[in-house]
């Protein structure tokens, strides 16, 4: 009986042993461990995604706030981290996985750098870009290089027609040529009274006529346009109206408008803080609506803000398609538009009767039917320059039109070159 005892024992303990080496075996043996590790990005377990930004601290909080709430269940939690001049912050760690964001938040017009850098995933390789079904097109299509989304876009801002309702008389103008005639029957340079002023030197605000001509600054083949002739077509019609229009510089005409010596001024939402401090009662209309002599309304350009996302942080990849699509929701867009009057690129967002009900909001939206976005491509940066001193000679200095369109054409060409 004792040996049979001392045998059970014995097979016991050998069992016991052979359970204790299956258990510690490698997982490179090729079997399954008995705990497999969990995706970073498992709701199971808390992730943190980190977003790099140099906005607007309170409409980074807005975004921030609700997607949190929209993930709270899965443990995913958005920070946004402002950082001074973020665009060169991220040329310099966009590859390092050890100091890189997950994900970016910033204008569209840098994305060409970023994906010329290779530090930027396209979206689809993070989520199904059907989540952006209901976005407004041309909020998409600023978001694209070479057909590829990379940005997803939350909200935009264009230039729109802003007017001093004391000082305007009638209705405003449906055509730019009705709009000239209101200026040269009520502007008064000698004694430093406007009708409307402009910026008219300056490229983004001479767009609406550029883009409206069917002229462009700039191609997606990187390919500048100035001496098109539909580009030298709207710089010779802006002329005139740009010798109506004071200096147009930006303190000169936005002080103009706000002392009340302008009726009205082109600019965008954020002249709005200081027409309020000024005490004006302002009205706001769409350029959309202000026809050229082709019949087509005035295309401002348009800045669009969104969200990209990092190569180093695919491996956080279901995470991210959880923050993108909330990101992507109306709900983000209202929260914005009502707490900090952002235009939601969620064409859903204005069905919220409270984000139609803001007069710029609507308008901008309006807008979106002839914005174009601002070239998106690396060589958009050396542009600004040539354009002008193009618009320059022409308003200010009596330059023909297609001699300084040439001039600034080789200057343009040859800062591309430079960039090589």
């Amino acid at each position: 009986m004792k040996k049979v005892t001392a045998l059970l024992l014995a097979m016991l303990l050998c069992f016991t042993a052979l359970a204790g080496c299956s258990q510690s075996e490698p997982q490179g043996s090729g079997a399954p461990p008995s705990n497999p590790p969990q995706n970073s990005s498992s709701p199971s377990e808390p992730v943190t995604i980190t977003v790099w930004h140099d906005g607007d601290e309170g409409i980074m909080q807005t975004i921030a706030g609700q997607i949190n709430a929209q993930l709270a269940d899965d443990q995913i939690t958005v920070v946004f981290e402002k950082k001074t001049d973020m665009p060169n912050q991220l040329k310099l760690y966009g590859s390092d996985a050890s100091n890189a964001p997950d994900m970016y938040f910033y204008a569209h017009d840098v994305l060409g750098s970023f994906v010329a850098m290779d530090i930027v995933a396209p979206l689809s390789d993070v989520v199904d870009t059907s989540i952006l079904a209901n976005h407004l097109p041309m909020t998409v299509e600023a978001g694209q290089i070479g057909g590829t989304q990379y940005l997803l876009p939350v909200y935009f801002e264009t230039l729109v027609f802003l007017y001093n309702k004391t000082l305007w008389e009638g209705d405003i103008p449906g055509t730019t040529e009705e709009l000239y005639d209101y200026m040269v029957a009520h502007t008064d340079t000698a004694a430093g009274t406007y009708a409307v002023v402009n910026q008219h030197t300056n490229a983004y605000n001479v767009s609406p006529f550029i883009n409206g001509f069917g002229g462009y600054i700039i191609d997606e083949n990187a390919k500048p346009g100035l001496t098109d002739s539909r580009t030298i077509e709207a710089a010779t019609y802006n002329q005139k109206f740009g010798a109506l229009q004071a200096d147009g510089d930006y303190n000169t005409v936005t002080t103009l408008f706000n002392e009340g010596k302008a009726a009205a001024i082109i600019g965008g939402p954020w002249l709005v803080s200081g027409i309020e401090a000024a005490g004006i009662d302002y009205g706001i209309a769409s350029l959309s609506d202000i026809k050229l002599p082709n019949g087509s309304g005035l295309a401002p350009f348009s800045g669009i803000q969104g969200a990209g996302v990092l190569k180093v942080a695919l491996a956080k990849k279901d995470a991210l398609a959880k923050v993108l699509t909330a990101m992507a929701s109306p709900e983000v867009g209202v929260d914005l538009a009502n707490k900090s009057g952002c235009a939601p690129a969620n064409n859903k967002s204005y069905d919220d009767p409270q984000v139609t009900a803001n007069e710029m909001i609507a308008v901008i939206q309006k807008t979106a039917s002839t914005a174009q976005p601002m070239p998106n491509i690396p060589e958009m940066g050396v542009m600004w320059g040539p354009v002008e001193t193009m618009l320059t000679a022409i308003n200010k200095n009596g330059a023909d039109p297609a001699q300084a369109a040439a001039d600034a054409q080789a200057a343009a060409e040859q800062a591309i070159a430079d960039m090589q």
